[in-house]
């Protein structure tokens, strides 16, 4: 058991329904005279629903213990991603709504951390960044630096990110997995 206090963006537990939820946003409140509430965003790890969720400051709850594991991804036919244990050699096939947004910056042979609870995959942690080709984007033209500004990029995965005006077709960028935006051409 925890106190809800100590709930931070990232950490699963169960409820006392028994549902598995994964924080999303935290927020601590103080009300005054020593009350305090402990506002979240929760993601149901099985229905994969959103949900708002106030504690009040000195509630528990049961926290869970997730495996990791290193796991190197290999292709992905239709809605499964199919990925490879780097210990074991187990090959688990994940669907989509499991990786979520986490799909679009998956690259062969990226290695990253699955997490399991009770031996079901929960979710595919990614590196905090990626180096992806650009397939596709306008051409930059003397000049365009001055306005400072930026134009769309489809990267190799389908993903779009906006990119300064002197990156082109063919270049390699550098991408936070985390909001999605661009670091630096590499």
């Amino acid at each position: 058991m925890i106190g809800v206090q100590d709930l931070r963006k990232g950490t699963t537990f169960v409820d006392d329904d028994g549902n598995l939820y994964r924080v999303l946003e935290y927020q601590h409140v103080k009300l005054g005279r020593g009350n305090a509430v402990i506002k979240t965003k929760l993601r149901n790890i099985k229905t994969g629903a959103t949900v708002d969720r106030n504690f009040q400051s000195g509630g528990r709850v049961q926290d869970v213990r997730l495996d990791r594991h290193q796991v190197q991804y290999l292709y992905h036919d239709g809605e499964l991603y199919h990925f490879m244990d780097i210990e074991t050699y187990e090959q688990p096939a994940i669907p989509k709504d499991v990786l979520g947004d986490t799909a679009k910056f998956l690259k062969e042979n990226v290695t990253v951390e699955l997490l399991t609870y009770e031996g079901k995959p929960i979710e595919v942690e990614l590196p905090t960044t990626v180096d992806l080709k650009v397939v596709e984007t306008a051409p930059g033209f003397k000049g365009d630096t001055a306005s400072g500004g930026g134009k769309p990029a489809t990267l190799e995965t389908g993903v779009v990110v906006t990119v300064p005006f002197f990156v082109n077709v063919g270049d390699t960028v550098r991408v936070d997995t985390r909001d999605g935006s661009y670091v630096t051409r590499v």
